[in-house]
């Protein structure tokens, strides 16, 4: 549940007043509140470039602050100055550290080095030939096994201006079957592999008088670069060069931009292997596959972001660069140890909310009522405001820190969720949802979804939905939109000789009262159904938990038109005005319950799913597991065989109802407020009745006993902590392990180990 606290959202919402007003500039246009440059080359790939900021959003002077910022001549919000990782925070201009109200005053005093010393410490990094000018990339996707050869694919951004496509872009693919996976760097070093290439650059001598630099980027808690380890090449060695396909081109107002993706086929050796891959024979990368006989190892995650009215440098404990990194850095450090295969998101990888701050669409903000709204035309600088935010909000996100590094050294497999498009989109009522802008919105948003997230364009790749006909192995083409007009995007892949996946797309085709049409289920039930003999374990990906506590009452205390909050809100008294949605004045919370499976509108639809799945479960002989995001707390619900009566309840091994839904989110948003958690796990420990009468029980488990710090807690279903889950496949008894890693304190970047298992089938 998407619920910042009171606090929070009284911060949006004075954030919010300060776009209310955009100033056009001296050419008559208006800029994005959002805007991209190109990067600096010896960053590309998880360094941050100078002069990027994590986003145009307004940066607090300090630490819990909600000073705005001053109008800017051109009505949006100028992007503050970030240095490189390595520069001390004390030193940092505008720094959250400095008391001073003139931050912007203090000169930086950079590295004590000769124009010559700071001109070679770039030499030693591989430029690309010819050169690339990038805007965002290289970002990496895995897509599944096919006879015995792995799919994927390499994507970036370029800007055409500045970039030399003659010859065409390529991919250059290394790998070696026999080479042992185990040599690698001590610490996770992105832009280097067990290659003899040497690091991009090597910190500066620290000046008298200054605190230590923070240490290297791609070594979070060590201050030196580790070097790697040679091995050379076996006579089993093998690469390959890829050229780059053009699939789509973004006409922006300071140019064109090109995005290149490179199809990789990569035949699975006899053990897990390392593959190092370079754009135009620029910085190497590597990233990881499993053996042929072995399962894949891989981490989750969900909600990628802060809600509006939250300070990331709240989250940003020492050694950080931002709020947005300690997870993720503990991720990188848990994949240096022992790779991780895949990294899977499953919804929210990106948080657009922001969209509705875009100086072209004040006037549709503005609006007083609904009706006005519904009815409001979608004029051309709208549209193109649209696709110019969802552009750069991806590149500035999906190029900046440790999800940066993340994103390009693990391959990715992607689901959305509603804030990938907007907040709560699919679940307003019909007419908001068939409104012009509303409905453009959705559709760029889904648009741009498959493009960052999974490589994909429909006019390229097609949607023809019969078998194998796709050019991602793993994809299932569902039911046509509502609202957006693409037919739905499911994804069933491989994780192992035992092991599938099916993310299922509940987005595209959701509304008030539906979740995936029949056509989408059919065809996912289908697809399963073919898989091959020998397969122990799915996990089916929603991106809002199917196994929850309930929170009807709440649902319709904020459907009531009795209720005096919403009337107030609705009005802009008491400065509640944030308690309402833009978009039909709605309550902010309805649309995130009206989003999950246990709402009342929801309820049939769940409830027949979880019984075909059964089924499925029953009929193939394998264990079935939900997992979730969206709700900003780690749970682990369940379903299970109800016993009546007297009767002896089933083990879990041979009882075919018995499903866990594992819960993990979010890895960057902060969690719900203490109220709200004690709510919810109040609720949590209730059995529900729902289903008994298809002999179902459910209900969560407490799964947490004890704090991070180790104290015994009285809440043990819920726990509102930052994290993410590691999964892996224990060979010796066939359970599939969750590993809910928990962040320890905030800011922390550190984790503790929560364990939840699902058996193998034995009925």
């Amino acid at each position: 549940m998407d619920e910042p606290g009171f606090h929070a959202r009284k911060r949006a919402a004075k954030q919010d007043a300060y776009y209310y007003n955009p100033q056009h500039g001296y050419d008559g246009r208006y800029m994005g509140v959002e805007m991209v440059q190109p990067m600096n080359e010896p960053w590309v790939g998880g360094f941050q470039a100078q002069g990027q900021s994590r986003g145009g959003m307004p940066m607090p002077s300090a630490q819990g602050s909600v000073m705005m910022p001053p109008a800017a001549q051109h009505g949006y919000a100028e992007p503050s100055y970030r240095p490189p990782a390595w520069v001390p925070d004390l030193k940092i201009p505008g720094s959250t550290f400095e008391t001073s109200h003139d931050q912007g005053s203090a000169s930086h005093p950079g590295p004590p080095l000769s124009a010559v010393e700071r001109s070679e410490q770039y030499r030693s990094v591989p430029r690309m030939r010819p050169h690339l000018q990038l805007m965002c990339g290289p970002l990496l996707r895995y897509d599944s096994v096919v006879n015995r050869v792995w799919y994927g694919a390499v994507m970036v951004v370029t800007a055409d201006a500045g970039s030399q496509y003659n010859p065409h872009p390529m991919l250059h693919l290394e790998w070696d079957p026999l080479r042992p996976s185990h040599v690698r760097p001590s610490r996770h070093q992105r832009s280097q592999s067990v290659s003899t290439i040497p690091p991009p650059m090597t910190p500066p001598p620290v000046a008298p008088g200054m605190p230590p630099p923070i240490p290297y980027p791609y070594q979070p808690h060590v201050s030196q670069p580790v070097p790697p380890t040679s091995f050379q090449p076996t006579a089993a060695a093998q690469q390959n060069d890829i050229p780059g396909q053009e699939i789509w081109v973004y006409n922006g107002a300071s140019g064109s931009f090109t995005f290149w993706r490179f199809l990789i086929e990569i035949p699975l050796g006899p053990e897990e292997m390392g593959v190092r891959y370079r754009v135009n024979m620029g910085q190497e990368i590597e990233f990881f596959v499993p053996g042929l006989n072995q399962n894949m190892r891989w981490a989750a995650h969900s909600c990628n972001g802060f809600s509006a009215g939250i300070n990331p440098d709240d989250f940003r404990g020492p050694g950080h660069s931002s709020g947005f990194d300690p997870l993720w850095t503990d991720l990188l450090e848990k994949h240096a140890e022992k790779p991780y295969h895949a990294l899977v998101g499953g919804g929210d990888q990106i948080y657009c909310d922001a969209l509705m701050r875009e100086p072209e669409l004040q006037g549709y903000v503005g609006l007083k009522t609904p009706k006005e709204k519904i009815s409001a035309v979608l004029t051309d600088e709208i549209a193109f405001a649209i696709d110019r935010f969802y552009f750069s909000h991806y590149c500035l996100v999906f190029r900046n820190g440790s999800f940066a590094k993340a994103n390009s050294s693990i391959p990715m497999v992607n689901m959305l969720d509603d804030h990938d498009l907007i907040d709560g989109f699919g679940s307003y009522p019909d007419d908001l949802q068939m409104s012009p802008i509303f409905r453009t919105i959705g559709s760029r948003g889904y648009f741009f979804f498959l493009l960052f997230q999974c490589f994909v364009v429909d006019e390229v790749d097609g949607i023809n939905p019969n078998p194998r006909t796709h050019t991602n192995k793993s994809m299932i083409i569902g039911g046509d939109g509502p609202w957006i007009p693409a037919p739905s995007h499911s994804l069933l892949t491989y994780m192992g000789p035992k092991v599938w996946m099916l993310l299922l797309d509940c987005r595209a085709e959701r509304r008030k009262d539906l979740v995936c049409s029949q056509t989408t289920y059919d065809r996912v039930f289908w697809h399963l159904n073919q898989l091959p003999p020998g397969v122990e374990h799915v996990i089916i990906q929603l991106g809002i938990p199917i196994a929850y506590p309930r929170m009807n009452f709440l649902e319709t205390a904020l459907e009531s038109k009795l209720n005096p909050l919403t009337s107030l809100a609705q009005k802009g008294s008491l400065g509640l005005s944030g308690f309402v949605n833009k978009f039909n004045k709605d309550p902010e919370l309805l649309d995130d319950l009206n989003d999950h499976w246990t709402a009342k509108s929801h309820k049939k639809e769940r409830n027949w799913f979880v019984e075909r799945v059964q089924e499925y479960a029953r009929n193939r002989h394998i264990r079935v597991t939900f997992l979730s995001g969206d709700v900003h707390c780690a749970a682990v619900g369940y379903f299970k065989t109800l016993v009546r009566a007297k009767a002896r309840a089933l083990d879990p091994t041979n009882d075919h109802r018995y499903m866990l839904n594992v819960v993990t989110s979010a890895i960057v948003n902060t969690p719900p407020p203490a109220a709200v958690l004690t709510m919810v796990g109040m609720l949590a420990d209730r059995v529900h009745k729902t289903m008994h009468y298809a002999d179902t029980d459910e209900s969560m488990l407490p799964l947490f006993q004890n704090d991070t710090t180790g104290q015994p807690l009285k809440q043990k279903f819920i726990m509102g902590r930052r994290n993410y889950t590691s999964v892996d496949l224990d060979q010796r008894t066939g359970d599939l392990v969750f590993d809910i890693r928990v962040e320890e304190s905030k800011g922390a970047g550190r984790t503790v180990s929560y364990e939840a298992r699902a058996p193998p089938p034995r009925w």
